[in-house]
């Protein structure tokens, strides 16, 4: 989220519109605030408290506001008092008690229940969120009171067929809820109109198309050699290393070629998958399997990464609202294996720039399958990187802007009663 609005706030200012930043808090502290235009005003709750910067919003008399989520209910049901509202739902915002939609128990696997009363009695059987019920119940009621507000939103927007799909079926009205491209960093250097390079016209902005494809990718696989793997992200239970780690050995197995794997981030579960990681290297060599950790990286170390990488894998258990790591690898060439969860649909075709393993529930011989069958063919995986890099630059910002802004004009016309 930190990431989309520093990106697009320039682009919003850049096309005319007068944008101002109201936000809670600047927390966490361990990263970088998030970049604003020059003379871009900005107010923070936690700074002048939710009074003073409340009545500095008023007073600044917005047409429209592009709210990204709040914290708490209370704070968003007054900003939605001073002027329409649009909602970019990132996340399961009001729709799961711990935001994660994902049973734990018996095993892990996506939760398709409509958010009530019921998923209480779920809470501790299914192992949803954690232990304490004073945490239960406070997520519980910050859900529901969510929800409510939702449906006072003008339009609600989002980045995946499935996460529209989770509003609808929450009673949020179809017609103003919206699923459009994303915006995904580096696609506008590597857009390509019609193989050549040109130019799109975009809100009264005009960005070059370049012919990029594929980064500085230039790995070819050839028949039983090492085939490249890597995990990038948080390093969490439900992100599925661990399912990934036991994946492996099925994987070479099925390829009949020796695989090594690089997961690069970090987060609680990483001292798991490591310990892992150790096991699988003292069983019988490692079977023909290399494992190597790199911590957190940052965009240049990413970008090499990725040049070095024959297939990236997203093993999430859970059902990831989109899945933005997979197509910024694949601006690079790099094709995807994946469960079949969440939004993950909306970036990988299945068999076209990669493969989708079956979801629910997720499984390490599932997983195994979808690897071998990108790596398996060096004629298929070429093609696969190609067509990463062809789906990849549909989520680029001159069609987010595109269809953002048509929203705006819409909501806007509802205000007026005319056209805008």
């Amino acid at each position: 989220m930190e990431s989309y609005l520093g990106s697009i706030l320039p682009e919003l200012a850049s096309a005319g519109h007068e944008v101002a930043f109201w936000h809670e808090g600047d927390e966490p502290m361990n990263r970088e605030q998030i970049p604003l235009p020059a003379g871009v005003p900005s107010w923070s709750v936690a700074d002048a408290g939710h009074v003073v910067a409340l009545d500095a919003l008023k007073s600044w008399r917005p047409d429209l506001l592009y709210s990204h989520g709040l914290l708490d209910p209370r704070v968003e049901a007054a900003t939605l008092a001073v002027a329409p509202a649009v909602f970019f739902a990132h996340n399961y915002y009001g729709t799961c008690v711990s935001g994660t939609k994902t049973f734990r128990l018996p095993v892990a696997r996506p939760c398709e229940r409509t958010f009530g009363a019921g998923c209480l009695a779920h809470y501790y059987p299914r192992r949803c969120g954690g232990w304490s019920p004073r945490t239960m119940l406070r997520e519980y009621r910050r859900q529901a009171a969510r929800l409510r507000l939702l449906r006072r939103y003008q339009a609600i927007v989002t980045h995946s067929a499935h996460i529209r799909e989770e509003l609808v079926r929450h009673g949020l009205a179809a017609s103003s809820a919206y699923k459009f491209p994303y915006y995904v960093r580096g696609s506008d250097e590597a857009m390509l109109l019609n193989g050549e390079a040109g130019e799109h016209v975009s809100a009264g902005r005009r960005l070059p198309l370049h012919g990029a494809g594929g980064g500085g990718h230039t790995r070819q696989l050839s028949e039983g050699a090492e085939r490249r793997l890597l995990f990038l992200g948080r390093m969490d239970e439900l992100k599925g290393g661990g399912v990934l780690l036991d994946a492996l050995p099925r994987a070479s197995q099925l390829l009949r070629a020796p695989l090594s794997l690089t997961l690069a981030g970090d987060g609680p579960a990483r001292a798991l998958w490591e310990r892992k990681a150790g096991r699988l290297a003292a069983t019988a060599g490692g079977g023909g399997v290399r494992v190597e950790f790199t911590g957190w990286v940052d965009g240049e170390r990413i970008a090499a990464l990725l040049d070095e990488t024959d297939l990236l894998v997203l093993p999430s258990l859970w059902p990831e609202p989109f899945g933005l790591v997979g197509p910024e690898a694949g601006l690079r060439g790099v094709p995807a294996a994946a469960f079949d969860v969440g939004g993950v649909r909306d970036w990988l075709t299945d068999g076209v720039n990669g493969r989708l393993a079956p979801g629910d529930p997720p499984t390490a011989g599932g997983l195994a399958e979808a690897v071998a069958d990108c790596l398996r063919d060096p004629a298929r995986h070429a093609g696969m990187r190609r067509a990463a890099v062809r789906l990849a630059r549909r989520f680029n910002m001159n069609n987010h802007l595109d269809a953002l802004f048509e929203v705006f004009r819409q909501v806007l016309a509802q205000r007026t009663g005319a056209h805008v």
